[in-house]
């Protein structure tokens, strides 16, 4: 069911699918069995969920948060339930009297306070416990949650690693039993007749061995003052699953979509191969068609030194005949001023001619022969 609380990564909120549900619900269905008929202190109850599932079982259960809007809402939407109550507070300081409650369940709350909190933390749960109370709380183990994924969970102020939260829980409950969580992926084997115990195996095509239980993701721990007070072991292994299989549901559909994408991929690279197949044609016919246009070129170079050759003797010979039509210009000009004065001196001659055809020319012609004899006698 969803809340109405926003999923910010600090706590989990139901309607959150997937890996970080399966996780806080198992926790909380683990420590049922834990819980029947008891008084049940619930620290850092969150939304209010877990302490609802304990309530199913549990005599009574409180739940106790610092966050002041989630305690708000818990009690709002789990007013129903007459045997669980919820309460502000801190993990460091609980507010219930001592030895008032009978178990304390505190899952991945211890990793969210300082590191000089988290002693506070146990002393206060040993304090409000009965003297054969029983502690059931989880933490994150950080070689796995952090260091291998190389991941910080920012809400995280100070992760213990396996000895130090066993020395920290040890201070006040040395008899512990613990218990390694983490996703598993495999098949499941059920048998239809109601039976105690459970096997694992590992293996392949080749080799099956017991399974060893996998490295931790987190470390659930069940811890009391004394071994005597310390739960019956029960099972050794504890499977869990949403009701509706949600998160196989979206495993498959990853596998379906992986699927549809390694199809489309093939598709994709046949295409891509079709494609390569018709550039590489595309590419002959351009190196082709690039071989032509060389030779066009050329062809063409040579055709225009021809033109240019041709041109240049063209512009020789139109420079000769210029020259000799200048020459022949300038000779024609010669000739007709030459004939101009020919004409001229025909002219005068015939004038002269004419005048000494006249009878006035012979009437002065002896005049005329006179006048030269005298120059003749004079100049002698």
């Amino acid at each position: 069911m969803p809340s109405d609380l926003e999923f910010t990564g600090e706590r989990f909120v139901p309607g959150i699918a997937g890996e970080i549900a399966h996780e806080h619900w198992h926790r909380y269905a683990f420590a049922r069995r834990l819980v029947a008929g008891k008084r049940v202190l619930d620290v850092a109850c969150g939304e209010g969920y877990g302490s609802a599932l304990l309530a199913g079982v549990a005599g009574s259960v409180t739940g106790i948060d610092i966050d002041a809007a989630a305690v708000a809402h818990a009690r709002q939407r789990y007013a129903a339930l007459a045997n669980v109550s919820f309460a502000e507070g801190s993990a460091a300081t609980l507010p219930l009297p001592d030895a008032s409650v009978d178990v304390v369940v505190s899952f991945e709350t211890i990793e969210h306070l300082p590191r000089a909190d988290q002693p506070r933390m146990l002393a206060e749960i040993a304090r409000v416990l009965t003297a054969d109370g029983v502690l059931v709380m989880s933490a994150p183990n950080p070689v796995e949650y952090s260091a291998a994924r190389n991941y910080r969970n920012p809400f995280h102020l100070h992760e213990p690693d396996r000895a130090e939260l066993a020395a920290l829980v040890g201070a006040a409950f040395p008899a512990q039993r613990w218990f390694r969580q983490r996703r598993y992926f495999g098949s499941a084997v059920w048998s239809e007749a109601p039976g105690e115990g459970a096997e694992a195996w590992i293996g392949d095509a080749v080799r099956v061995d017991p399974a060893a239980p996998p490295a931790a993701m987190y470390f659930v721990v069940v811890a009391a003052r004394t071994p005597a007070a310390l739960p019956a072991a029960g099972v050794a292994l504890s499977l869990f699953t949403d009701r509706a299989e949600a998160e196989l549901a979206r495993i498959d559909a990853i596998s379906a979509e992986v699927l549809r994408q390694d199809t489309l991929l093939h598709e994709r690279d046949a295409q891509i191969a079709r494609q390569a197949d018709h550039v590489r044609h595309l590419e002959e016919i351009a190196a082709y068609r690039e071989g032509i246009v060389v030779e066009r070129d050329a062809q063409l170079a040579e055709l225009n030194a021809l033109r240019e050759a041709e041109a240049a003797a063209a512009a020789d010979e139109r420079d000769g005949l210029a020259r000799a039509l200048g020459s022949a210009r300038h000779a024609v000009a010669a000739q007709g001023a030459e004939c101009e004065r020919l004409e001229r001196a025909i002219h005068a001659q015939e004038r002269i001619i004419a005048y000494r055809q006249s009878a006035r020319w012979w009437l002065s012609l002896p005049w005329l022969r006179l006048r030269l004899w005298w120059q003749r006698v004079r100049g002698a």
